[in-house]
């Protein structure tokens, strides 16, 4: 039997919308090459519009770009590719890190207000959750799906 974790009883959680955690400053959105093809049609743009547009590179890796202290794409305090939004997004707050303890999940809560609401996501869930994420604290595992940028030509 393994560890047992605070969040055995499983945890709540439901997005509302609010845009906090679009503003969290300091760190990196590492997007993967399927989700950059994904977002470029989402957004009805060439991969080469859209990287010049939305990326920028961290340690060879892309990275959305940020628009002051928040996401590029957070307008008006919404996403506005919240349909097609990265993985690290959609598995936000379920980070590694954030799950580390008892006491970095209630620091998560208090920038998170959809913590506590929602769908009760069970232990397995959350454990799947964080092993198909392609960030960690330190960003993308080695060998994840993020590239380097191509040199100019």
């Amino acid at each position: 039997m393994g560890k047992e974790t605070f969040y055995a009883d499983g945890l709540r959680f439901e997005c509302t919308g609010c845009g906090v955690c679009c503003k969290l400053a300091g760190g990196f959105v590492y997007v993967s090459d399927e989700r950059i093809q994904t977002l470029a049609e989402y957004l009805e743009l060439s991969l080469t519009e859209f990287t010049d547009t939305y990326l920028d590179i961290h340690e060879n890796k892309y990275v959305l770009k940020s628009a002051g202290q928040a996401c590029i794409f957070l307008e008006n305090d919404v996403c506005k590719v919240y349909e097609s939004r990265p993985e690290q997004c959609r598995t936000f707050p379920f980070w590694a890190g954030n799950l580390k303890s008892k006491y970095r999940w209630k620091l998560t809560l208090l920038e998170c207000e959809g913590i506590g609401r929602g769908k009760l996501y069970s232990q397995a869930e959350i454990e799947t959750i964080i092993k198909t994420q392609i960030q960690t604290e330190n960003g993308p595992e080695p060998g994840s799906a993020a590239r380097k940028k191509p040199e100019s030509t």
